[in-house]
């Protein structure tokens, strides 16, 4: 059985934060909504220790590549409008074909 693993990249640039305090307060606030409201994995993957800018991985997997892609775009959406004391930055996104 084919499927698709799909991984987005997305940066953050929190120019509201003034510490790693309110770094981790936005990454986790945002993290959790993600995934009360998808079906993804999400993690904080880099920056870790600059107060300003937040790397995200989030994956998903499905039987269809496209359902996939519109996943992770539904996604990037949501982050996009409910990241607080900031701004989307990169959006990174890639599509693997795993299987038969």
């Amino acid at each position: 059985m084919a499927m698709t693993i799909g991984v987005a990249r997305v940066t953050l640039y929190l120019e509201g934060s003034f510490s790693l305090k309110d770094k981790r307060h936005v990454v986790r606030s945002l993290t959790q909504r993600v995934r009360n409201q998808f079906n993804v994995g999400i993690a904080e993957v880099a920056d870790m220790g600059d107060m300003r800018v937040a790397t995200l991985g989030v994956v998903c997997v499905s039987n269809s590549a496209p359902h996939a892609d519109e996943m992770l775009a539904t996604v990037v959406r949501f982050i996009e409008r409910r990241v607080e004391m900031g701004v989307l930055g990169e959006v990174e996104t890639e599509l693997i074909p795993y299987g038969d």
